[in-house]
């Protein structure tokens, strides 16, 4: 460093020259300290920052025996992968809403008992625990006897057609909004009822579904758009559910439609909400001309009327 000094103030110049070279270099070293130390401070912030939790909302927030429990799970989106949804130990298919967003639809049903419901959601590298209240409900109890021929306990091959059907988990969504009356008769009987056959109490049985005593012929819909993926008849042995159609809606919902008189369609059709798929009749189990319309999701019958009326998404 160069300087014009004389003699006489030479001391001075000097202490003057070296306080600022010495507070240049504490300056640098002290941008070199800032500069080394900045990662360090920065991990430690990150660090203490919290983990944004997964999201997790479950309707209706008040269930009771029968609703079917919605799960809407929303992530980041960074890990990729479908979240896992038990309940109960028992796991259930989470498929995509977009922007990032799963649902999974848990069954409950009026042979359960009420009570807590364990809830485990795994996503984003977390888990999630929740405890879901399912409120008890009350169940009527009905007597119905059978007139010879019609009391048939029904075949192996008939269930397993059935439960084959029902078992179905299709990727898709077909339904759209709440879903429609099948047919415009009055309603006879609720879902969840239990019943007697011929003065004996039916074990673990429960009405599974919503009958409707429509007049004889009339006309039977789609309740929403999904693919016919079961077509059965009397006449082929369907001694219980008679002539019936399936309709799977996708996402492991699907309609179960009894006792037709006659079927318009057949497997494989896909069809619209609203569009006759056959007559409501007396065929199988049936004391009298009725429609009985089953809704399952994952293979369990739960009560359709909150799917009719407010619906899930």
């Amino acid at each position: 460093m160069l300087m014009t000094v004389n003699r006489g103030n030479c001391g001075q110049s000097a202490n003057i020259s070296m306080g600022a070279i010495s507070r240049w270099r504490q300056l640098k070293a002290n941008k070199l300290t800032i500069s080394s130390i900045a990662p360090i401070v920065a991990g430690i912030l990150s660090f203490a920052m919290p983990v944004q939790a997964l999201q997790v909302v479950v309707t209706p927030s008040n269930p009771e025996l029968g609703d079917t429990l919605s799960v809407i799970i929303q992530v980041d989106g960074n890990g990729g992968e479908t979240p896992k949804v038990s309940l109960q130990q028992k796991n259930y298919p989470a498929f995509p809403m977009g922007n990032n967003r799963f649902r999974a639809l848990l069954p409950t049903t009026p042979v359960e008992k009420a009570g807590a419901r364990l809830l485990q959601v795994a996503g984003d590298g977390q888990v999630q625990k929740l405890s879901v209240q399912v409120r008890s409900r009350n169940f009527p109890t009905q007597s119905i006897t059978l007139p010879p021929g019609k009391d048939s306990e029904g075949t192996d091959a008939e269930f397993d057609r059935v439960d084959a059907f029902k078992a179905l988990v299709t990727p898709q969504k077909f339904w759209n909004g709440p879903l429609l009356r099948p047919n415009s008769g009055e309603i006879t009987t609720i879902y969840g009822v239990r019943r007697y056959y011929n003065g004996v109490f039916a074990q673990d049985y429960y009405h599974r579904g919503v009958d409707y005593a429509g007049a004889y012929g009339s006309p039977v819909i789609a309740p929403a758009a999904g693919r016919v993926s079961l077509v059965g008849r009397e006449s082929q042995g369907f001694k219980i559910h008679g002539n019936v159609v399936g309709i799977d809606h996708g996402q492991g919902v699907a309609s179960i439609l009894m006792h037709l008189s006659r079927i318009n369609v057949k497997e494989g059709d896909f069809v619209q909400a609203g569009q006759v798929i056959g007559a409501l009749g007396s065929t199988g189990a049936s004391t009298g001309p009725h429609l009985h319309w089953g809704l399952y999701v994952h293979g369990q019958s739960i009560d359709p009327v909150p799917w009719r009326l407010q619906g899930v998404e």
